[in-house]
């Protein structure tokens, strides 16, 4: 499991991790599987780790006090899922993340992610590149909300994650855009036109 972990560290460093840091990533990720439906997190509970995706696909969202589910995030493979304002404050969470499907995961606390930080100059620079693109991720997906039409906002989001319409149905795909199923499936019906 560790293997695309390794590689994925990689990509993101002008240097390779050497057999070394390897052994030390290896040894600070412990696998978990989670099965479909199986949480992560749950609300109120304070999010002791951050987990890389090894296989399967999970979600992040927030139930109102009507009962409905509002999709924050949705993660698969090579995606990492934590709940970071609960993990850096060590405050409750107001979010569940569950497993969509059967999923194979990497887990670390953050004490032992900032000592790696410490120690592997790879893993501080992903971590950094991987804030800068959040940063941007999250910028653009509050412009969308705030000014694209529905239209709009499925439009980017089918042109920028494929994947995702493959792999999660329709009315989390709704949630996770601000609107209700009823549109969407209106929205998908008027593009294959």
């Amino acid at each position: 499991m560790h293997e695309k972990l390794i590689a994925y560290i990689n990509q993101y460093s002008k240097l390779p991790l050497t057999a070394e840091e390897q052994a030390l990533v290896t040894t600070s990720f412990q696998p978990k599987k989670l099965r479909k439906k199986q949480y992560f997190l749950q609300e109120g509970d304070v999010c002791k780790y951050a987990g890389f995706i090894v296989k399967g696909a999970m979600r992040q969202y927030r139930v109102d006090d009507k009962g409905v589910e509002h999709i924050v995030q949705l993660f698969i493979e090579n995606y990492w899922a934590n709940d970071r304002e609960s993990s850096t404050m060590l405050t409750p969470s107001v979010y569940n993340i569950d497993a969509w499907e059967d999923t194979d995961i990497l887990l670390i606390t953050r004490a032992d992610m900032l000592d790696l930080m410490a120690k592997i100059p790879s893993i501080t620079e992903m971590i950094r590149i991987m804030d800068e693109r959040n940063a941007i991720a999250n910028q653009r997906r509050l412009n969308s909300t705030i000014s694209n039409t529905a239209e709009k906002r499925y439009e980017e989001f089918a042109k920028n994650h494929p994947q995702f319409i493959q792999r999660f149905p329709q009315h989390l795909i709704a949630s996770f855009l601000g609107i209700t199923k009823e549109t969407l499936s209106r929205i998908r019906k008027n593009a294959k036109k």
